[in-house]
């Protein structure tokens, strides 16, 4: 019997996309799992940032509700970073191959990236991370024309520098007392009554708060990108990367009962290490250990096939998933965050599932007839823009 872990380059390369494809589509619903909380609070994101859980909510859900939101806080926005840097790295890899100039027209690409960020931010959605990875992506488009060498330098750098933000942020958090729930916002709530155009010029209005986090995160988006670059090129996805895969899984297993328990038990400063410091680590860990499964199992089974469809229309099922949830939650919608308050838990834990079978279900429908997502086609007519037919 043939051994279908030793491929030869070419079908190396096809399996390779498939289990970054893979990867994607599980960070995409995984991203879901964190922004749903946000979208059932009756505050939205003010809320979530004065008071993650409602003061109505009893005991025992509130501890749910933080053992849910722990498992996804900042697992899958690392995870999609890092994958977002193996994106850049496979398009850097693509041009030297053509003898194409680096990188050339990849900033037209990120800035195209910003612009779909842009509309996601204004008209979906305040916490969008697209702006914040096509600044990113750009950055280390010129940092991968450096060594490797000088690419784990960097790696370390930023890390540390994130380390030390994040850190000496918590600190204060404990030595002001602040280590608690604040006050929710007063006055009207344009989650719950505003319409769709109210919320827009919200969001517009409150833009340096609500991207505050994408300057906050700059220095680990940075790490994370070179990273994901990095892990892609020692075989992350290849049978000789077995070695890193297994200390990175050993890393990820040791991080999650520290992370799980700042995030239920630690108030707003271990919440605050949890996504920021310890998140990371577990979505190194969760990464191999996808890439592990593909590997061994392929990419071809029925969860696996699935997760590539997703996964090849990120963009598309990012949007689309924002869109819906906050057409079930927000007051211009059916106004689930305001009216279902009292059982946040149990219905946003199943307006998740309902969404991620729809999203699952719309992208494979669309696939059987469209290479491409809606928005990745627009993309990349875009992106063609002043290039020879």
């Amino acid at each position: 019997m043939t051994n279908t872990n030793v491929l030869p380059a070419a079908s190396h390369r096809t399996a390779r996309i498939a289990a970054i494809d893979v990867v994607r589509g599980v960070a995409i619903i995984g991203t879901l799992g964190t922004n749903i909380w946000v979208f059932s609070h009756p505050w939205g994101l003010l809320g979530m940032l004065s008071a993650p859980v409602t003061p109505e909510t009893p005991d025992a859900a509130a501890v749910t509700q933080l053992v849910f939101m722990t498992l996804t806080q900042g697992k899958f926005l690392a995870l999609l970073s890092l994958v977002f840097g193996m994106g850049v790295a496979i398009q850097h890899g693509a041009a030297v191959r053509r003898g194409a100039r680096w990188p050339g027209r990849y900033l037209w690409r990120a800035t195209l990236l910003f612009l779909d960020g842009a509309i996601n931010y204004v008209l979906i959605a305040e916490f969008d991370v697209l702006m914040g990875y096509a600044v990113t992506g750009a950055v280390v488009a010129y940092l991968l024309l450096t060594s490797p060498r000088a690419q784990r330098r960097m790696i370390a750098v930023f890390g540390a520098l994130h380390v030390l933000v994040i850190t000496v942020i918590v600190a204060a958090i404990v030595l002001t007392g602040a280590n608690g729930d604040a006050a929710l916002p007063n006055g009207r709530n344009p989650y719950a009554d505003g319409t769709f155009l109210d919320l827009v010029l919200f969001r517009l209005d409150n833009l340096v708060v609500f991207r505050a986090e994408a300057v906050l995160i700059g220095f680990l988006s940075l790490a994370l990108f070179l990273l994901g670059a990095r892990l892609l090129g020692v075989g992350v996805f290849a049978p000789e990367g077995a070695r890193v895969r297994r200390r990175l899984l050993v890393a990820g297993a040791i991080a999650l009962p520290v992370d799980v328990v700042l995030g239920v038990a630690g108030g707003t400063a271990g919440l605050f290490a949890e996504r920021y410091l310890l998140a990371p680590i577990v979505a190194l860990g969760l990464l191999t250990l996808l890439a592990e499964l593909s590997l061994r199992l392929g990419t071809d089974g029925w969860i696996a096939r699935r997760a590539r469809e997703v996964g090849r229309v990120a963009l598309s099922a990012y949007m689309l998933q924002n869109l819906l949830a906050g057409a079930l939650f927000y007051g211009w919608g059916l106004g689930l965050a305001e009216s279902a308050a009292g059982a946040r838990v149990p219905v946003t834990i199943a307006a998740f599932i309902v969404l991620t079978a729809a999203i699952v279900v719309l992208a494979h429908l669309w696939l059987r007839r469209f290479e491409l997502g809606p928005v990745e086609w627009l993309w990349k007519r875009a992106a063609q823009l002043g290039t020879r037919a």
